[in-house]
């Protein structure tokens, strides 16, 4: 299994909406969080610790929350949120 990304909860729904744009500026941050958690995580599946705390990013035209789940080797969105509605 290799780092992915993906949408969480009512995040995939948020998504839907969201302008082009926007979508491309969180997806861009989002592969640098999954090529950052890669690295520091090299044998993730293996990981016995308690995954890092998520966070959130702004990026242009709002701001995206993240949790990294280290066993799953994944960087999930749980939640968008776009200002420019």
């Amino acid at each position: 299994m290799s780092w992915k990304w993906e949408y969480a909860f009512a995040a995939e729904e948020s998504a839907r909406a969201a302008p082009a744009d926007f979508l491309t500026a969180v997806e861009r941050k989002a592969d640098e969080l999954v090529r950052a958690a890669e690295a520091l995580h090299i044998h993730g599946r293996a990981h016995e610790g308690i995954d890092p705390k998520g966070g959130e990013i702004i990026v242009s035209g709002g701001w995206f929350g993240y949790q990294i789940v280290v066993r799953s080797e994944r960087v999930y969105i749980v939640q968008i949120t776009c200002l420019r509605f």
